[in-house]
């Protein structure tokens, strides 16, 4: 009877095992889009002149003109040959996988734009919060990363570099690490 008992233990187990090993693999298969890339994504923009499209075409109306090379933005669908895009301020819309690059830029907390003159983002010489602050960066301000270690990033701006804990920029998803 015990080994019985043993033995069904060991197969529900098993079971148990393998059923999560394919939600596991069945979640990271829904999370690529058609291109095998991962969705959602953080990209930027390649080009100084962006038309925000209301659908996946030139057919569609142009909704905004993004004038800024180097924004980051989010993919969250892909169409043939266009994205979905959302910003910063949660805009969505479509554009041509033509104009955007794989290269990663944040946004420092641009959730406390307009929050008060004290506010600022630290940009630390080393990745911890001890360490010394070696620029502070308003809300709003753009900066580019090289890498992001899952809690903090290195990131560059106007001649200042160091690191930013990565819950205080939008560009890179929490617990996210690259290299």
């Amino acid at each position: 009877m015990r080994r019985t008992v043993l033995k069904s233990c060991l197969v529900l187990a098993i079971t148990l095992a393998v059923s999560a090993g394919s939600i596991e693999f069945a979640q990271a298969q829904a999370a690529k889009g058609p291109s095998g890339l991962p969705l959602p994504r953080f990209v930027t923009l390649k080009s100084k002149r962006v038309n925000l499209r209301i659908g996946p075409g030139t057919d569609y109306a142009v909704s905004w003109l993004y004038l800024k090379s180097g924004l980051p933005v989010e993919i969250i669908q892909e169409y043939d040959n266009w994205r979905r895009i959302r910003d910063a301020d949660g805009t969505e819309g479509w554009v041509n996988q033509s104009l955007l690059s794989g290269q990663r830029a944040a946004i420092a907390a641009p959730w406390m734009k307009g929050k008060g003159k004290s506010v600022f983002v630290n940009l630390r010489r080393e990745a911890q919060p001890s360490s010394s602050i070696v620029a502070k960066l308003e809300p709003g301000v753009m900066i580019t990363i090289g890498e992001c270690s899952g809690e903090w990033c290195f990131a560059k701006t106007d001649g200042a570099e160091g690191w930013v804990a990565q819950s205080e920029i939008w560009g890179a998803y929490p617990g996210e690490a690259f290299k």
